[in-house]
């Protein structure tokens, strides 16, 4: 039995045996080997320190090796990693779940416990469908979604993805079909007008008697684009929704837990979805978990016709190590000045990547919240500028034309300004 590799052993296996997310084994992009994470920083094996710009595709919102998170985990793997979620419970879940409740918006008082992000929205759209089904409404069988969405890698939230210009075109001729509008039109803080809802209208009108409900990513387009849009849209899409009784699915994957400068970006809006999706942040980026929740009455319809239970069950459901850590980390951050942070991390943001809207290469240059993104005019080589940002010390990584910050939200004023002054002297570098 092996115990230990050397980095080369490392590099070969990896290069060998690794199917890395989104990457091709016949011309791989270089993975960095990390050998230890600590605040906002990841040591190479060659003793390289990067500062994570990323957050571990944004879930590391406290930083890494974090002593609380530690703790946590720790005391709860001393009681029980495990136990099938099956008529069994146990008090991490039970804390978690009052939790999720309390925080969220108002009206959502039923949780179920998932695996991952992916997963979340797979059991929302079964939710949903089970609502009407329920109730006899059969026909209620297909989504509303929005170009430039992106709702995770399973086949039913594949479904629900933007079908041309996302990531999973591949598999068009395999996924359920569904209604796509056109993504917001608004801007965040624009002046908001009716109209930017009149395609929602327009389908609503003519299909709703098969919709069974819309989903949208809360004021952010995550990975379709990291578009901002107006809290008014988000408003207007919950009377809508209302007013051709069809159900509507928040994903708040990305944007839950302070992201945008809310606890939740529906906040914004002042809006109760029927349904929430949550996943990344809830852990801290400790484990994988997520979580689906829902009011009583999606949850009483469901559980008072057709079979009368929820179909679905994850094996890993409700797992006490990931619970014990989700509830430290909601802890953590409810217990800190975490608006006060993500107001001084957005002003650094605006202030210090505008200054690479001269660069000829850059379309535009926006923030919100602890979120900075730079779109450029071209797609970006993600293993060529990725090399460029590791020299600077620096771990951003780009996808499609977006070259983005989203830091954990404890990253200090001197670290961030090393990962935006990095971010500007690639830019200028590779593009000009």
């Amino acid at each position: 039995m092996i115990k230990s590799l050397t980095p080369e052993q490392v590099a070969f296996i990896d290069k060998e045996h690794i199917w890395h997310p989104y990457s091709s084994l016949l011309d791989p992009i270089p993975a960095y080997h990390v050998v230890s994470a600590t605040g906002v920083r990841l040591t190479l094996s060659d003793g390289i320190e990067l500062i994570d710009g990323t957050s571990s595709w944004w879930s590391t919102i406290h930083g890494y090796n974090h002593p609380i998170l530690n703790e946590a985990i720790v005391t709860q793997m001393r009681k029980v990693a495990h136990v099938m979620f099956g008529g069994i419970t146990h008090e991490p879940a039970a804390l978690l779940c009052k939790k999720l409740v309390d925080i969220t918006p108002i009206g959502l008082n039923k949780v179920f416990l998932c695996d991952s992000g992916s997963v979340s929205v797979e059991v929302a759209l079964k939710m949903a469908l089970q609502y009407w089904s329920s109730q006899g409404r059969h026909d209620k069988s297909q989504f509303l979604s929005f170009k430039k969405g992106y709702h995770g890698d399973t086949l039913g939230a594949m479904s629900v993805c933007d079908p041309h210009s996302g990531m999973h075109s591949l598999f068009g001729d395999t996924l359920a079909k569904q209604f796509f509008a056109e993504p917001p039109g608004c801007s965040f803080d624009g002046v908001w007008e009716e109209h930017f809802l009149s395609d929602v209208r327009l389908k609503l009108e003519r299909c709703s008697q098969t919709i069974a409900a819309v989903i949208i990513e809360p004021i952010m387009q995550a990975a379709g684009g990291l578009n901002f849009y107006s809290p008014s849209y988000l408003a207007g899409l919950r009377k809508l929704c209302d007013e051709f009784d069809v159900l509507l699915i928040a994903d708040e994957i990305a944007t839950g837990f302070g992201r945008t400068g809310k606890l939740f970006a529906c906040e914004w809006s002042n809006i109760t979805p029927d349904i929430l999706c949550l996943g990344k942040a809830l852990t801290g980026g400790y484990m994988t978990l997520a979580a689906t929740l829902c009011t009583s009455k999606v949850s009483d319809t469901i559980c008072s016709g057709g079979s009368g239970i929820f179909m679905h069950g994850p094996t890993y459901m409700g797992n006490p190590l990931a619970c014990a850590v989700a509830n430290a980390s909601i802890e953590l951050l409810l217990g800190s000045d975490w608006e006060s942070d993500i107001s001084r991390i957005e002003a650094q943001l605006s202030d210090e990547l505008s200054e690479v809207v001269s660069c000829n290469a850059v379309k535009d240059v926006r923030c919100l919240g602890a979120v900075g993104v730079v779109e450029m005019l071209h797609q970006v080589n993600v293993g060529e500028i990725q090399k460029e940002f590791v020299a600077e010390g620096i771990w951003v990584r780009p996808f499609d034309t977006r070259i983005y910050i989203m830091p954990a939200y404890n990253i200090s004023p001197k670290d961030l300004n090393k990962l935006t002054g990095g971010i500007s002297r690639v830019i200028r570098k590779v593009f000009q």
